[in-house]
């Protein structure tokens, strides 16, 4: 597997980082682009979102939230509806580093959307009331604690998953 260039750290490691850090409310998170990247701790996602030109998400208003947005080779931005991904599936493909560049161009017209397909919401995770994402048509929250004014730290909380994927989010342009 093909590692991203991105923060490395264990489970375990990135499990008490988070739980260390303050909430974020939802307000503060609302009105902007986020960038994202993976942070490495040998989950099998690791690298997958970056493979297929993830960008980051988009935090418009509670109930207008675009969670993949991706890089486009035409567009400079669009958002990808997360219901048609085989994300699963996905984590188990052979070559899906490889691959994802070279597929998920072409086919994401696709899977492209203007509809939102995701919600903010404040929700108790592991202790801590904090900003939440919830995806409409997927089993996931991705819950979120503030490592300072413009950076957050979100836990994939993915219902029957192992381990937690673990991402950051940077505070980009107003949407």
């Amino acid at each position: 597997m093909t590692k991203s260039k991105n923060q490395t750290m264990s489970t375990a490691d990135a499990i008490k980082y988070f739980d260390s850090l303050g909430p974020i409310m939802a307000d503060e998170m609302l009105g902007f682009y986020w960038r994202g990247e993976g942070i490495d701790t040998d989950h099998p996602m690791d690298g997958m979102l970056e493979s297929s030109r993830w960008w980051g998400k988009m935090f418009k208003g509670p109930d207008d939230v675009h969670p993949l947005i991706h890089k486009g080779l035409f567009k400079k931005r669009f958002s990808v509806n997360p219901a048609l991904l085989p994300i699963r599936l996905a984590t188990h493909l052979p070559l899906r580093d490889v691959l994802g560049p070279v597929l998920f161009p072409p086919l994401s017209p696709l899977a492209s959307t203007r509809k939102p397909k995701a919600r903010l919401r404040m929700m108790e995770f592991r202790g801590k009331l904090s900003a939440a994402m919830c995806y409409d048509a997927k089993p996931i929250n991705d819950c979120f604690r503030k490592i300072d004014e413009d950076t957050v730290i979100g836990w994939m909380d993915f219902k029957g998953m192992d381990q937690p994927y673990f991402f950051k989010l940077f505070r980009d342009e107003p949407v």
